[in-house]
């Protein structure tokens, strides 16, 4: 809140800063906290990190080739970036069967696996690494059910999809798939961190 009064403060003291030396003395003498104008006024002005929780949890989600085929990309991003996470790591490919292959592992001995590969390789696919507290369970709960036909309205699978076959997209189911997803599809060197801006505004408890 601090932050965001600053900014108002700034932007509306903007003509005295340029044009009057004394402007901020004045200021301070009828009654301006220091902290809004700018200054440190010691350890007060200073926002101690305890107070905003862990935002630095990842997750995967991958735009699957009917979701690219369809043009729904940009407001499957829509999505997460007006929920507030960050998007740290972004990519379009082609995907190998190799990398198929570890991804569904688990799925190797049933029935439809083939099927699944053929889906997966069909078209491109646009993969996405993002940032948020709680992210793996919040964009589960955003994607919606695995089969399109029991997903709430206002999920991307119950608003985009309508066959558990071409469900639209991906996302990882726990924290530790996250983890191993994550480093399967990406590179260290492919994923960024920088600080978003409202960070502070967003994730303050």
């Amino acid at each position: 809140m601090v932050m965001l009064q600053r900014c108002i403060f700034r932007r509306i003291l903007q003509p005295f800063y340029s044009g009057h030396q004394g402007t901020t003395k004045s200021l301070l003498s009828a009654g301006f906290p220091i902290k809004l104008l700018g200054g440190h006024g010691g350890a007060a002005g200073h926002r101690s990190k305890s107070t905003v929780p862990d935002v630095r949890e990842r997750t995967l989600i991958a735009v699957k080739p009917d979701g690219v085929q369809r043009r729904l990309v940009g407001q499957i991003i829509q999505r997460f970036e007006q929920r507030g996470f960050k998007l740290v790591g972004l990519k379009m490919l082609q995907v190998p069967d190799d990398l198929l292959a570890q991804h569904y592992s688990q799925l190797r001995t049933k029935p439809f696996y083939p099927r699944l590969l053929e889906y997966m390789t069909s078209g491109p696919v646009v993969v996405m690494v993002w940032e948020g507290h709680k992210i793996v369970q919040t964009t589960r709960t955003m994607v919606g059910h695995t089969n399109p036909a029991e997903a709430q309205a206002g999920t991307v699978r119950g608003d985009f999809s309508y066959h558990v076959s071409r469900n639209v997209v991906h996302a990882s189911d726990s924290l530790e798939m996250a983890q191993r997803e994550i480093q399967l599809w990406f590179q260290k060197k492919e994923l960024l961190n920088w600080d978003c801006c409202d960070q502070t505004i967003t994730c303050e408890v």
